[in-house]
Order: C-alpha cells, then structure tokens, then sequence
C-alpha cells in the first residue's frame, strides 16, 4: 500500500481506507449483499461501484420523512461498443423483468440499466455474465470502458486494429481480484479465455517501478487509482471517440502495407468540473510521442503506474491524471513516464486533420455485407409513443442474430447485415417509427447529447435528458423564425459541471446550475479540437430565446462561408458576442 500512495504527504481520503480494507474489492458488499435490507452502506457502494455498479434513488419519488425510493443502475463493460446478439436480448430481457422497461447508451459506448432493486442485483449481474457479459470496472477508480470508433469497416486494417487493442487495453487493465466471480456466481467463472498469455505476461512484467508481483493486483495494489482513468484506440481522422477528453488515448498507425506499426500517444484529457472550484477545470489532452507496438502493453502500465503513484489520494476532486500533468506539464510527465517505461519515446507522428462522424445510416461494411447506424434520443432505447425502438430491435436481433456496437454519440450500429436483409430490417424499423435515413434528421437533433440526470443520477442540479428535446425545439423554433432553420449545431447539456456527455467540446454547451439554469458554454467545434469557453454563469432556461436571438443574429451576418457556429464564436471573440446582448444578461 505505501507504493500507491507515495505521492501524498497529507492524510489519504476516507474513500482510500475503504478500498484498502476491502480485501481486493469484497467487503462489506459481499456481506451487505445477504442482508435483508433494501440498500448499501456508504462504504459497500464505493466497493459496489468497481463492481460496475452505483446506488440511485428516483428523485420524482422523494417524500419528506420518508425513506428513498433505492435502486441500483447497472453499467455494461463492452470494449468499443461491442455488443453481440445472445447478450442484447439479455439486457433487454432483464431490463423489462428487473429494472425501468429502459436501456440507456451511454457516450462511453456502454449500456446503463436503471431501477433495479438490491434484491435483484445479484440476479441480474448473475444473468450477464452468463449471457457473455460483464459489469467488471464499468465504474470505480480504475480503468472505465475503453473507447473505439464504431464502425465495423472490414476492409479496412486500421479499425481492425483499433477494435482489437480496444480489447487488449481493457484486458490489460481488468482487475485481476476473484471477488466479482464469487460475489454474483458463487465463485463459478463462466469466461475462462478473456485476454492472451501474452497479455497475462504482460501484466506481471516489472517496469522501472514497483509492481506488486506478490499480490493479486500486480498493478493496482491494494488501493487501485486514485480515481477513474479513462483510455480510448482511434485511427488517424476518426474523432468519433473524442480524442482529446481522455486519460490516456492511442491513434493507431499502420505502414504502406496496411501493417500495425506503433501507436501515436496522447494524455491529461478530461472533462469533469466542478462549479465554482477553479482548480478544477475540463481539460484537452496533450500529445506524449510514439510507441512500437511491441512496447505497447509496457507503456500503458507505465502510464497507469504513474498516476497510481502520484494521483491525488487527498482530495477527489483533485485526483484525475489531467490534473497530475497540468501541474507538473507534459515535458516532466514524459520524463517520468520514460523513466517507468525504460525508454525513450519517440517523437509524435503526423497526423490527418480530424472529424467527427457519427455513422448513422446504411454503409458498405467492404467485406459485401452492411451495417446500419440507428440515431437515439439521449441514448434511451425504450418505447414511447409512436417511436418503438425497443420492440424493433428486439425483433431484428432475436430473427436475424445480428451483433450491435454502440457508438460514442448514443446511437446504434447493426452490422454483418447480409444484403438480401435490408429490406426486411428497413421494413421493421419503419413500421416501428424509426428513420434508417439520417437526412431526415434535422441538424440540432442529429449532433446532440445528454446526460440522464434527474430522477436517478444523485449528481444532478437539474434537468437534461428530460429538457433536452424541448429546448432542441426551442432553438429549432428560434433557427425558423431566422430563416436559419437548416443550421447544424453540436449542442450537449448536462445536469451538473461533471461532463458526462462531453459538453465542455460543444458548440453550444448547457451545463446545470441551479434548477432550471444552466451556465452556457460556446466555442466547441464540430471536429472536437477545440475546448469551449464558459460564456453566461447562469441561464434561466425561460429567457433562453432572448439569449440566443441576438447571437445568432450577428452569426448569420458576420459568417465566413461554411464557418461553424462554434468556429464564429471563437473568431469573433466573447466581448463582441456580448455586445449584441441585452445589459441583462450580464
């Protein structure tokens, strides 16, 4: 334990005791787990969350003097999105059976189930694994959900390698402790082959720092990372994944034969603030150098092992690698990630420019088949009102057995579609409410996001997944009157200034601060280059027109041809924005 927590001085938070007392991830949830009661203690969820789970209440259902409505939401572990048949129709089934008739995609490329009762959690966790799936590090301090672009081009050997060291990251930093099998199977382990001897190896290799070669988390110890640490593999131009908001990010880079040769490293993303704390703050993550694929497991373990060693485990809100790098800057960073590493890394390569697609729509797979982008609203796959997404899918993956990658944005991909299955899945969706043509999409709908906040996410100061589409139609409404209606706006909101839908890279970006108010965010660009700016520290979402009018009025005059929202915004700079305003506002 003193090796994970030599770069505090100051007493380690109470959060640290937790995970070092909890024998690799067991207690007191194991024994919480057997208890007749309807929730976990607060020490049992920190434990509960590696687990890949979090405790909730429904906020509609809170009464004064009354206990919580408790239930747990539920995270999938899916590297890249990858999501095969038998397991869907297993989330759905226990989705309908267990939790809120709801699956959530989430922008991390993972599903969230909501409203499962503890009663039931073991049950359904149990069903998961059995179905090929897992929960394991979907959440807790440690590795999160590995990133990859979505779309399965099978001509194309660079997404292939993405997809694969999507899985190989992930397995690398799987946790290594036997208590998630032997809390929800009673110690049955059902995958046997998830990662490689290689990568098993790998794992036990000693770095130029200490490894716990004696203990059952070789990298993690007993305390695991200070906080969650976040890592996504892309190809050079694909910003599907937002490249820059993660801890640690890789761009794979082949040579003229197609061949892996290396990876292009970038580190210290991160979006997760909080409000009026300035030291804490989102931020873009900086280019490290270049790695030979054969040195690829080493500097991850590098990387991880640093900010193991020298996280903030004082304060919490202080412990995200983004802030380890800001202070010490990317030239120190380098020094003692070579220093683990054992050499020195090379120089950065050349890129592409990047740019975000969202894949949705019929495409050529390049192997004769196809795949299919299905748009979600916020994520949520359920059946509301004309629009019976749930059902359809339902359908479509019980007859023709087809595997789902969910994508960065919320949205759904279906592929190895055979071409003779087109119109059969076409029809299914149609008949269901849903467009399989994304230029029926208007352009404020098609590029944005939100977070699902109130009622189950504790975190929330107020609305978003719920606000969402009515403030969309707003601004829609406001785009018509300006005779701008075919305007394309990458806009995100979310329910408190912890980020989860990336909305500090949007265009326009509505991060909760007081119920019904929102600070406003501008400058983002469509590609996700660029880090908004805070523009208004709060928005009463009824005076939300007369805020936008005159903005977007001095937009659609003063425009260079083809300049993005976004791009306008940072050209023309916040005081002259602020001058086409009304004195009120500020």
């Amino acid at each position: 334990m003193a090796n994970s927590l030599k770069s505090t001085k100051r007493k380690p938070s109470r959060i640290e005791k937790i995970k070092a007392n909890s024998n690799f991830l067991r207690e007191p949830l194991a024994t919480e787990l057997l208890q007749d009661t309807n929730h976990f203690s607060e020490a049992a969820l920190q434990i509960l969350k590696f687990h890949g789970s979090y405790q909730q209440d429904n906020r509609d259902n809170r009464v004064k003097g009354q206990e919580k409505d408790y239930q747990m939401m539920l995270r999938t572990r899916t590297p890249g999105g990858f999501v095969p048949p038998q397991f869907y129709l297993a989330l759905d089934r226990l989705s309908e059976v267990y939790g809120n008739q709801t699956l959530r995609a989430t922008s991390r490329q993972a599903f969230q189930m909501h409203g499962i009762l503890k009663q039931d959690l073991k049950t359904v966790i149990a069903d998961i694994i059995r179905s090929m799936g897992s929960t394991l590090g979907a959440c807790g301090d440690l590795n999160r959900n590995v990133m990859a672009p979505p779309a399965p081009f099978k001509n194309r050997p660079e997404y292939k390698y993405a997809w694969e060291y999507g899985n190989k990251v992930a397995n690398l930093f799987t946790p290594q402790t036997g208590a998630y099998y032997e809390i929800w199977l009673d110690g049955e382990k059902i995958i046997s082959a998830e990662e490689t001897p290689e990568q098993k190896a790998a794992r036990q290799q000693d770095l130029n720092a200490e490894i716990f070669t004696d203990s059952v988390e070789p990298l993690y110890g007993t305390n695991y990372l200070p906080r969650k640490f976040k890592c996504c593999v892309t190809v050079p131009g694909d910003n599907s994944v937002d490249v820059y908001t993660h801890d640690l990010s890789l761009v794979v880079i082949t040579n003229q034969d197609n061949k892996l040769e290396g990876f292009n490293v970038l580190t210290g993303g991160g979006m997760g603030r909080t409000h009026n704390k300035e030291e804490t703050f989102a931020r873009l993550s900086d280019p490290l150098g270049y790695v030979a694929k054969n040195d690829i497991y080493k500097l991850l373990k590098a990387i991880g092992a640093i900010q193991r060693d020298y996280g903030d485990r004082s304060n919490r809100l202080h412990a995200r690698m983004k802030y380890l790098i800001h202070e010490w800057g990317i030239d120190k960073f380098k020094t003692k990630v070579e220093s683990y590493f054992g050499k020195v890394l090379q120089p950065f390569q050349e890129l592409p420019p990047w740019k975000y697609q969202d894949f949705l729509g019929w495409h050529e797979q390049g192997d004769g088949k196809l795949f299919l982008g299905i748009p979600v609203e916020n994520g949520r796959v359920q059946d509301k009102d004309n629009l019976k997404l749930k059902t359809a899918l339902r359908k479509i993956v019980e007859h023709v057995n087809l595997p789902l990658r969910l994508t960065p944005n919320h949205n759904i991909i279906l592929y190895e579609i055979e071409r003779s299955q087109k119109s059969e899945i076409t029809a299914i969706l149609e008949a269901h409410g849903v467009t399989t043509n994304p230029e029926q999409l208007d352009g404020l709908n098609r590029y944005s996001m939100a977070c699902p906040a109130l009622p189950t996410c504790g975190l929330a100061i107020t609305e978003s997944e719920r606000a969402l589409p009515g403030v969309l139609q707003r601004i829609h409404s406001l785009l018509k009157k300006l005779d701008m209606a075919d305007e394309e706006l990458v806009i995100r909101m979310t329910g408190c200034p912890n980020g989860c839908v990336r909305p500090y890279l949007a265009e326009l970006g509505f991060v909760g601060s007081a119920p019904e108010t929102y600070q406003v965010w501008l400058g983002g660009t469509p590609d996700g280059t660029k880090l908004a700016q805070p523009y208004v520290q709060k928005l009463k979402m009824e005076n939300l027109e007369a805020f936008l009018e005159p903005i977007f009025v001095y937009f659609q005059a003063n425009r260079e041809l083809k300049e993005s929202f976004g791009a306008f915004c940072n050209r023309i700079g916040f005081e002259v924005l602020r001058r086409q305003q009304q004195e009120q506002f500020y």
